[in-house]
């Protein structure tokens, strides 16, 4: 079986030659995320079928996979930018926050230990959104946790557990934080 890989310039001169500038967009890395678990679903069935039939089975079956896990992360990011634009009257609070070492797993979904520091000198409550992403950098899940009641000056924590089980060591990271 040969596999060609195509690739759009990122502009019309020319690939892209300098660092990456902003994030990465949910869409984009769902897509490749996508890609890849389709990719590796179909190679895994190639290699057993034995006949065209299979081939247009295993075909079907990785297409549904890669579209399932699109639609999956599509909607965890939707639903955490909902969740997020909810919040009223908050305020950016990103450099408040921060993850607590690595993400661990616990009944096969990833989790993270978030701590806020109250940088203020009134009582905040804060929602965070929290990122998990793969080792290529490519967007897994997207959760959001409140930490309430926030004193002044003192720091307070919380678990980010992920929506659905996500293999290997995910990278928690902080997308958005407001204290309301």
């Amino acid at each position: 079986m040969t596999v060609t890989r195509t690739r759009t310039a990122a502009t019309p001169t020319g690939p892209r030659t300098g660092p990456r500038t902003g994030p990465r967009t949910g869409s984009r890395t769902a897509a490749r995320f996508a890609t890849a678990v389709a990719a590796t679903a179909l190679l895994a069935l190639t290699a057993t079928a034995c006949s065209d039939s299979d081939v247009d089975k295993a075909k079907d079956r990785a297409a549904s996979a890669t579209a399932k896990a699109g639609e999956a992360v599509s909607s965890a990011t939707e639903a955490a930018a909902s969740k997020m634009a909810e919040v009223k009257d908050g305020v950016d609070a990103k450099a408040d926050v921060k993850v607590d070492g690595p993400t661990k797993s616990d009944d096969n979904r990833a989790t993270a230990k978030i701590t806020a520091t109250n940088s203020t000198d009134k009582k905040a409550d804060y929602a965070i959104s929290v990122n998990f992403r793969d080792g290529d950098g490519n967007l897994l899940d997207t959760v959001v946790l409140n930490i309430n009641g926030t004193d002044p000056g003192r720091s307070k924590s919380g678990t980010a557990r992920s929506n659905r089980n996500l293999s290997g060591t995910p990278k928690a990271e902080i997308g958005k934080a407001l204290r309301h």
